[in-house]
């Protein structure tokens, strides 16, 4: 197999691991995100506050957060050898500590491919403005 080929092949492995990430989000499947997060895992969020794995994962199982809406609006996907970009627009809406939030937001993930699997390493979100 070429390397055109494993490109490739990686390129569509991210693009479902994308999907299978926010798919566990809408849900709240904190079992899910386990897999799909790598323990070093740091969140950085439109406010500039982080989170580590394991508060991403106990605001799901608690519910403290709840994500009905996750509507993909754009994706881009980078490949270089074993590390991943991802780059979403994405339209969210859902409760947070009590409260229901709407968002338009852009997402930077960064994965590693690791024992066959993309893990995501660094995730960070910036608001975007609603146009119009």
């Amino acid at each position: 197999m070429g390397m055109g080929m494993d490109q490739v092949a990686l390129e569509a492995a991210l693009h479902d691991a994308e999907q299978r990430l926010q798919a566990a989000v809408r849900s709240g499947d904190a079992r899910a995100l386990d897999v799909l997060l790598d323990d070093r895992v740091v969140y950085t969020g439109p406010d500039g506050s982080t989170v580590t794995k394991e508060e991403d994962l106990g605001a799901h199982r608690s519910g403290a957060l709840a994500v009905e809406v996750f509507e993909q609006q754009d994706l881009d996907v980078t490949v270089v050898d074993s590390t991943g970009i991802t780059r979403v627009l994405a339209g969210l809406e859902g409760t947070a500590g009590g409260h229901p939030f709407k968002a338009r937001l852009r997402y930077t993930r960064t994965w590693i491919h690791v024992d066959g699997t993309w893990r995501v390493l660094a995730a960070h979100a910036s608001a975007v403005p609603d146009l119009g």
